[in-house]
């Protein structure tokens, strides 16, 4: 049964675990375990990754996606789609993409201890930054 008062995006927004979908090149999906930060009220949806893993692969070839989270318990499950872009790599520590990266790092934990040593980090990982203009939520909670 399901509950009336159900809001999939609040779950997203209380999800620092989920499941993200790409789409492989002959069209089937690629799951894969991300961290992901949901922002609500701008209703974008992100996820650092690494450049050269399948997901940026297929990003870069196909820039639509979808996230899932579920609750602890399993009973809840909310998900997110909509295109995405990709901000990065990045080459030097104190460029636009490894700033993007710093935003979306206080956004999701608030400030770093040592904000040198992430930068340097982010270029060395050759991080990416996935940012999802989140166009439809849908999701369900079992009573």
């Amino acid at each position: 049964m399901t509950t009336a008062s159900f809001d999939p995006r609040a779950l997203l927004a209380a999800s620092r675990l989920g499941v993200l979908a790409t789409i492989k090149s002959d069209g089937r999906p690629q799951l894969s375990p991300v961290m992901p930060y949901f922002d609500a009220a701008a209703g974008v949806l992100y996820v650092s990754m690494t450049e050269g893993r399948a997901k940026t692969a297929n990003l870069r070839r196909d820039p639509r996606a979808a996230l899932e989270v579920t609750s602890a318990d399993g009973r809840s499950w909310a998900t997110a789609e909509g295109p995405v872009t990709l901000t990065g790599p990045g080459t030097d520590p104190h460029g636009p993409e490894v700033e993007a990266l710093v935003d979306y790092y206080r956004l999701a934990a608030g400030e770093h201890p040592d904000w040198d040593e992430y930068r340097t980090v982010m270029v060395a990982d050759r991080r990416v930054l996935m940012t999802m203009a989140v166009d439809h939520v849908y999701g369900e909670t079992i009573a």
